[in-house]
């Protein structure tokens, strides 16, 4: 099976030890965020799990923990964006970051290390201009490093609107022109470019819109075929496989103001202050009442079949 880390949080850059006691104790509780009392419980362990999946923009922290991880296959995917601390107040240093994403890939392989360029908006400050000289200069730094570049442009989900007022949709002639330019960029440096659930009209220029985390790039990062029972995406336009995702909502520190999964800054500092390095649970600990389930879990790897040789 599949563990999934990021769709809701960044593990790696605010909860590497916690994860890394985690991986040591072999298991992880996980609240519903839609019914706090129903608790999820995943083994960790490299005979059941065959992937774990990374989102982040600082995978830095986790260097030091990489040996409890040598077990497991893992994809990386690392957010790298053109954008300064009046859009994102706590991302690294951009070319630190890239820094480090190039170490990553040394370790894991450029297989299983994704670079994303999202969400992508237009301001007068973040011109169509400044995104592509950002991208090209961010795509030449990664040459070799990853053969996937992923794009989204930016959606107005009623948090974002809430934190972000002033963001604006992306319009379909500013999406293509930046997409098909993106795509020749990506391309002239190695590099797919994967929209992320932005349709399929930006094939025609070469990009792979068949969604950017499939079962296949799982494949491919670890590689061996995995027999995966069928799932749907996050959101009806998704062709992704995300499911078993042990992070938590309201508790990126990022303050990303086109963050869908904060609320706002002032809940995720309330969600910190409970955060327990040693706890099995992200936030908080185990409650009275808690019903928690212990899910199946089995392997998805046909050892019958090597993909990759």
């Amino acid at each position: 099976m599949i563990i999934n880390t990021g769709q809701r949080t960044d593990i790696p850059a605010f909860y590497a030890d916690w994860f890394a006691n985690r991986l040591k104790e072999g298991f992880v509780c996980v609240r519903n965020p839609y019914d706090p009392g129903q608790v999820s419980r995943y083994l960790l362990d490299p005979s059941v799990v065959d992937c774990i999946g990374f989102c982040t923009k600082n995978p830095e922290p986790m260097f030091r923990h990489m040996h409890l991880l040598k077990d497991f296959g893992q994809y990386w995917f690392v957010t790298i964006t053109p954008y300064g601390r009046d859009i994102e107040p706590n991302v690294k240093d951009k070319q630190r970051l890239i820094e480090d994403f190039k170490r990553l890939s040394d370790t894991v392989g450029a297989d299983a290390a994704g670079w994303r360029f999202d969400p992508v908006f237009i301001t007068d400050k973040y011109s169509q201009e400044y995104h592509l000289r950002a991208f090209e200069k961010i795509a030449a730094s990664l040459e070799g490093y990853t053969g996937t570049a992923v794009i989204s442009f930016i959606d107005l989900y009623p948090k974002v609107r809430r934190n972000f007022p002033e963001a604006r949709e992306v319009t379909r002639e500013q999406s293509l022109s930046l997409g098909r330019k993106m795509a020749e960029i990506a391309s002239s440096h190695g590099m797919t470019l994967k929209p992320c659930a932005e349709g399929d009209e930006l094939a025609q220029f070469g990009a792979d819109c068949g969604g950017c985390m499939r079962i296949s790039d799982y494949e491919k990062a670890i590689g061996h075929r995995l027999n995966a029972p069928k799932r749907k995406g996050a959101r009806s336009e998704c062709a992704c496989y995300l499911a078993c995702d042990i992070g938590a909502y309201n508790t990126c520190r990022h303050l990303c103001r086109y963050c869908y999964a904060n609320a706002e800054p002032a809940a995720v500092l309330a969600q910190s202050r409970l955060h327990d390095p040693q706890s099995p649970f992200l936030i908080g600990n185990y409650e009275e009442g808690d019903r928690i389930h212990d899910v199946p879990q089995e392997s998805w790897i046909d050892r019958q079949y090597y993909l990759f040789t």
